[in-house]
């Protein structure tokens, strides 16, 4: 243990009980192949993909199925062999349970693999290569923030990282998924964030993993003993210790300022299950086509981590865990920041690293009291807010008083409902006045645009009228211009004609 983590203790945050186990300690399961994969085009931040395939046809696994837009966006593959059967619409993995665009997969049973163009050796590879070869894998963050990796290399790299912190601190209460991959491909997450220090020009990696997976640790610095620059750091078993700004803070001292990205205090932070993904991209030729799923909660009946393919279903994953009672609640990720499910036909995705089924116990809300004004919530924020006051300021409507006490900087940890004694669901308030600020920004800037077009619509009618004044007072000078010169050729042939008249009579 370091000396940051052996006299830092963080006195934000707080402890739930982690509900880990037994999950996290049961073998890695694999899911068997579902007969229809619904992989949705839009599994990443940035721009959705774009698809290359059409319906009835054939593709093998690891085919690209949908190609990246933009700058920021990441391709999707096949995550079995089979026939498309459709690209439309299935439920999107979000309370509000609307449609979104998703390739449909007719497994054929066979799981044949496109051919793959391992790299025996990335160290020799370019930086900008390996980047080129992970985006083209589809490799996005595994933690939950999905923004694709390529993009967080080329920015190390620009910005002359010299750190990179590999997260492997799962926070979450239930989740262990990130668990399961140090214990079981430990060697793998080295390779692959010795792959990301070369990829980014980082000197050293820390890695960060919280005291509560003993396994994980013993796993991790077995595989990193051969390597100088890779150190194991274990850290407080508190939440949000996953969160990026907390775990740069614990493992580094620096503290990242507001509005401000972690590349700028010079380091860079991946999730240990991207950087597996990471060595799967570089060393074997595969695309991002599977993960490991905790499936957890009261309602299952034999909790633990599944290799499942992205596009199977909820349902599929808990009808191979069981179920011991119909869930009260369905939640995609971790009970403090997942996203709760209108159902158990949603697709998995690449960012989902768990499926919770919680029975009614679990779900059970108490109801919400008066703010008895205690602090709690202050004492808990990892990020130094006051949430009492922005709360009283939203309730208010003074959405720009919530945004003076940095609203902004609300990571949404849930940290300060967790411990509040009134219950009072303050991450949803906050999550509600930024919805607010965002549409009258959008408004605003709606309005701006009205405004622009209106003004250079007049700006246009004011330039057509100059230019049909100046046109007719061009066509009056000509005509004046004509008409003068009409009259002088007059004058002149009348003067000429007199002049002949005189000399015709003269003696």
């Amino acid at each position: 243990m370091g000396l940051l983590e052996r006299f830092f203790k963080p006195s934000w945050g707080v402890h739930p009980d982690d509900h880990k186990r037994p999950a996290a300690d049961v073998p890695l399961r694999t899911l068997p192949l579902p007969e229809r994969l619904y992989v949705p085009l839009q599994q990443h931040v940035g721009g959705p993909a774009r698809p290359v395939v059409l319906a009835g046809q054939k593709v093998l696994k690891g085919q690209l199925l949908a190609e990246a837009q933009g700058n920021i966006s990441a391709p999707v593959h096949a995550p079995t062999s089979g026939r498309v059967l459709a690209i439309g619409e299935v439920t999107a993995p979000h309370p509000s349970g609307l449609a979104q665009l998703a390739i449909t997969l007719a497994s054929d049973g066979d799981e044949r693999w496109l051919e793959r163009e391992p790299v025996a050796d990335p160290f020799a590879l370019a930086p900008e290569e390996i980047a080129r070869l992970t985006a083209a894998a589809g490799v996005v963050g595994l933690g939950g923030a999905t923004f694709p990796a390529a993009v967080k290399f080329n920015l190390g790299r620009r910005l002359k990282v010299s750190t990179l912190i590999v997260n492997g601190g799962e926070c979450e209460p239930y989740l262990s998924s990130d668990d399961a991959v140090m214990r079981v491909r430990a060697a793998e997450v080295v390779d692959g964030l010795r792959i990301v220090m070369h990829a980014i020009g980082a000197a050293n990696a820390l890695v960060g993993i919280e005291d509560n997976k003993p396994e994980a640790i013993a796993a991790m610095r077995a595989a990193a003993a051969p390597f100088g620059d890779v150190a194991i750091r274990p850290v407080p078993a508190r939440y949000p210790m996953g969160s990026d700004k907390q775990l740069i803070q614990v493992l580094t001292g620096k503290e990242v300022p507001a509005d401000a990205r972690a590349a700028e205090v010079g380091v860079l932070v991946h999730n240990v299950s991207t950087c597996a993904a990471v060595h799967r991209a570089l060393r074997r030729g595969e695309a991002l086509v599977e993960r490991i799923v905790t499936v957890n909660g009261g309602a299952v009946r034999a909790p633990g981590n599944l290799l499942a393919p992205i596009g199977a279903r909820v349902a599929d994953l808990l009808a191979f865990a069981g179920l011991a009672a119909e869930p009260a609640r369905l939640i995609l990720g971790g009970p403090m920041m997942g996203t709760l499910l209108p159902h158990a036909n949603v697709p998995l995705v690449k960012g989902a690293s768990g499926v919770l089924a919680f029975d009614a116990r679990e779900a059970a809300r108490p109801a919400a009291g008066p703010c008895i004004r205690c602090g709690s919530c202050t004492v808990a924020c990892p990020m130094g807010l006051l949430p009492l006051e922005m709360a009283s300021r939203i309730r208010a409507g003074d959405l720009a008083g919530a945004t003076g006490f940095g609203l902004s900087d609300c990571i949404s940890c849930g940290c300060c409902a967790w411990v509040c004694p009134s219950h009072i669901p303050l991450v949803q308030y906050f999550s509600h006045a930024r919805g607010e600020l965002a549409a009258g920004e959008r408004a605003r800037l709606r309005n701006e645009a009205t405004r622009r077009l209106v003004e250079q619509r007049g700006e246009r009618l004011a330039r057509d009228a100059r230019e049909k004044a100046a046109a007719a007072a061009k066509r009056k000078a000509e005509r004046d211009a004509a008409k003068a010169k009409a009259a002088a050729a007059t004058e002149s042939a009348a003067a000429s004609s007199a002049a002949v008249s005189a000399k015709a009579v003269s003696p």
